[in-house]
């Protein structure tokens, strides 16, 4: 007899960890399996991270670090939000914690009461849904499509408040979709939430460095509502080091004081070698990012190309992260005379057993017409993966 807390029965498995299992368990069987489901770069941390690890552990970090983040690299974090971002968050307004999801969890454990309300923007990163879940919250989408490059318009916001709503997550570069909303988009949802007193924002920006077109803009550096924004970021993928856990907030003092507090009971500091890789992540001056981010251009314009010659796809060209989200409607109802395609999940399933190609069903993104394909991959494997997608959509009738 099991005894499982409602808390975790309500939770769904990460449909992308889920399907990168999957594959996993086929490449085991001997089986040749081109895996575009998880949101990881292909490259290897830069040389210069690796050997300041290295020196961490010779030179003894072996004991517990603070609970919010070593010091300096706290005011290295300070320093880059003021650079790079146009925002001032001092010392004491960072905390830095284990990976990005880390991050955000410490702050709608921290924000959120039971049956608060919790914007999110469909297509929408698998872990925002059941994070406010966890949190006693309550998910409201706002969604949008694939004809208006996968954007919302403010007004849909405004429409989804009501006097329950406590917090917004925001998302650009946007995983899964690719979309980046420019400055004049992001105002006009800062205005809504200007308007709206009590009302946050988590700004996700993860995906900041992957940029191909335009500006990236912090929604902190709005000034209007900058006490209002919760940054999220972390080194995982503009610098190759999503296995190094380190992710990390800029927010109003009393929501760092409390993601501290919290982050003190669960986790405590997190690992002292890879907080000193992160260091000098950030203070570091090679050309590892902009080497990895034409790398990621050239594969959106290979990809996006061949993806828009198979028949029933739409497509459109992301500006950023490493995602493609291709509508697949056209194939929802078709069948190859075995299995019939009801949703986009038994779409990746189809691909993966007919194809061996590991992709992610839309539905855990909030976008069931859809699929998400991480191109953090080689040109060649990237080229044959579609043609063997092209080929298995074919028998689908």
């Amino acid at each position: 007899m099991e005894y499982l807390s409602e808390r975790i029965k309500s939770l769904s498995v990460s449909q992308t960890l889920a399907m990168a299992q999957k594959s996993r368990e086929l490449k085991d069987k001997g089986v040749d399996v081109i895996s575009l489901s998880l949101g990881e770069p292909d490259f290897n941390t830069p040389d210069y991270i690796k050997a300041a690890a290295k020196k961490a552990i010779d030179d003894n970090y072996s004991k517990y670090p603070p609970v919010p983040g070593y010091n300096d690299l706290r005011d290295a974090i300070s320093a880059k939000f003021r650079e790079e971002n146009g925002i001032t968050y001092s010392r004491e307004q960072i905390v830095v914690s284990g990976g990005g999801k880390h991050s955000l969890i410490n702050v709608i454990m921290s924000v959120i009461n039971p049956g608060d309300e919790v914007i999110i923007l469909a297509p929408y990163w698998v872990s925002y849904y059941d994070q406010i879940l966890l949190a006693g919250g309550i998910p409201v989408v706002v969604e949008a499509h694939i004809e208006n490059d996968f954007k919302v318009d403010p007004s849909q916001i405004e429409k989804a408040i009501t006097g329950r709503t406590r917090l917004i997550i925001f998302n650009s570069p946007s995983n899964p979709t690719g979309m980046v909303y420019n400055r004049a988009e992001m105002e006009k949802i800062a205005r809504v939430v200007e308007k709206h007193e009590g009302l946050f924002i988590i700004s996700d920006e993860i995906y900041e460095h992957i940029l191909f077109e335009g500006e990236h803009v912090s929604m902190a550096s709005f000034g209007f509502i900058y006490d209002r924004v919760i940054t999220v970021n972390g080194v995982s993928k503009a610098f190759a080091m999503t296995g190094w856990r380190i992710g990390y907030i800029g927010a109003p003092l009393w929501i760092s004081k409390a993601c501290d507090k919290l982050q003190g009971q669960f986790t405590s500091g997190v690992c002292s070698i890879a907080q000193r890789a992160a260091l000098a992540a950030i203070k570091g001056k090679d050309d590892s990012v902009s080497i990895m981010k034409d790398a990621f251009l050239r594969r959106r314009d290979l990809i996006c190309g061949l993806l828009k010659e198979i028949r029933g796809l739409k497509v459109r060209v992301p500006q950023g992260a490493f995602y493609v989200m291709p509508d697949i409607s056209y194939y929802l109802g078709k069948s190859d005379g075995i299995r019939t395609i009801v949703n986009s999940d038994d779409l990746a399933m189809y691909l993966l057993d007919k194809a061996h190609v590991a992709v992610v069903g839309g539905d855990a993104f909030g976008a069931p017409n859809c699929i998400r394909i991480s191109y953090a991959n080689s040109d060649d494997l990237l080229a044959e993966a579609v043609k063997r997608i092209g080929e298995a959509l074919q028998k689908l009738n």
